[in-house]
């Protein structure tokens, strides 16, 4: 017998005519989902942003704080030594020298609390930008010491234009048109599809020679019996539908309450600063007046103590009330979107898919 060589290889391809749009619908419900996803992404920027900016102002106001606390034991120790010294000289009791150690002691306890709670959110700003801590010390030590105070952005309204500039909204919109589109293609799939098929197989020996068979027609498929898996597939969609419906419903009702409440305590704590800042300041002018008054012998230790207390606790609420006021802030920037641009990320399908839905 005669040696022989053969070799062959093979072409197929189909192309499936889209008669009722289900390869369309489910292209577009395919890409909203990538810009779904792109929404998403920014939604966690902006989640990422507000919280390390927030961080960052609790952080400033604790060192405030600790400061504040700090000034005030060193005058309770000046105390505690001017007191000594009248209590050898028999001019006052060992109860105001008692009071007065007491006093600082529970300054100091305040204090060291105070600290620990500056390293913890050093440590909290350290994880949620990436880790670094000897870095964060770094830049924080660079920075400036006060309590930074937000600029002033523009809100045309609230709350329509709100919800336009927020990625999870936009995203949870991507969704609902994304829905759509499959409840459209899960429809189109109950319907005949044709599809165009081709084959060509090339074979070559060098006995018989060269062939070249080749086929070409085409399909029709018709969904008859299916045992009812396509519909069951179009009252999957629907709910899926339903359900995109009511999460979007939920999420602009978040939104909105979000925006408001944000708005009422940025007021709340605008107009709170100036009374605070009359208080802390008639306070300190309490004290000092107190504090001339005890040194003159005029008043008690305990009556200095309470006077500096008053005034301790109305410093220690105004800068509360200032970290609150820029922490609102952040709040209310976030809840708007954190300057995310929704025209900028929004695929142009989406205008006229979801467009009379609601």
């Amino acid at each position: 017998m005669a040696a022989s060589t053969t070799s062959s290889g093979g072409l197929d391809a189909s192309w499936e005519i889209d008669l009722f749009g289900k390869t369309r619908q489910k292209s577009e419900a395919a890409q909203l989902r990538v810009h779904e996803q792109i929404a998403n992404w920014h939604e966690a920027r902006v989640s990422l942003a507000a919280e390390v900016a927030d961080y960052y102002v609790q952080y400033r106001a604790c060192r405030q704080l600790e400061n504040a606390y700090s000034v005030e034991l060193a005058s309770q120790r000046e105390t505690i030594r001017a007191t000594e010294t009248a209590a050898t000289s028999g001019l006052t009791s060992t109860a105001d020298l008692a009071l007065a150690r007491a006093s600082a002691a529970s300054s100091s306890s305040t204090l060291t609390a105070q600290r620990a709670e500056c390293e913890v959110l050093v440590k909290s700003l350290a994880q949620v930008t990436g880790g670094d801590e000897a870095r964060v010390r770094q830049l924080l030590a660079k920075g400036k010491t006060g309590i930074p105070t937000p600029k002033n952005f523009k809100l045309a309204a609230v709350p329509a234009d709100a919800l336009r500039q927020r990625p999870d909204i936009s995203a949870l919109e991507l969704e609902l048109a994304a829905s759509i589109a499959d409840v459209g293609a899960a429809k189109a799939d109950l319907y005949p599809s044709l599809s165009l098929g081709g084959s060509v197989t090339i074979s070559a020996s060098s006995l018989t020679g060269e062939s070249l068979p080749w086929s070409f027609g085409p399909a029709l498929t018709i969904p008859l019996l299916d045992g009812g898996s396509r519909l069951a597939v179009v009252k999957s969609t629907i709910a899926d539908y339903d359900t995109a419906v009511a999460n979007y419903k939920s999420g602009v009702l978040s939104a909105v309450a979000e925006v408001e409440t944000a708005l009422v305590r940025v007021d709340s704590t605008r107009r709170r600063i100036g009374d605070a800042s009359g208080a802390a300041r008639n306070y300190r002018t309490y004290f000092n007046s107190i504090d001339s008054n005890w040194r003159a012998g005029g008043v008690s230790l305990l009556d200095r103590e309470e006077a500096r207390r008053s005034a301790q606790s109305a410093e220690i609420s105004l800068i509360e009330i200032r970290r609150d006021a820029v922490r609102y802030w952040i709040a209310l920037y976030k809840a708007l979107g954190g300057g995310w641009d929704a025209g900028a990320a929004s695929p142009p399908q989406r205008q006229t898919k979801t467009q009379g839905l609601f």
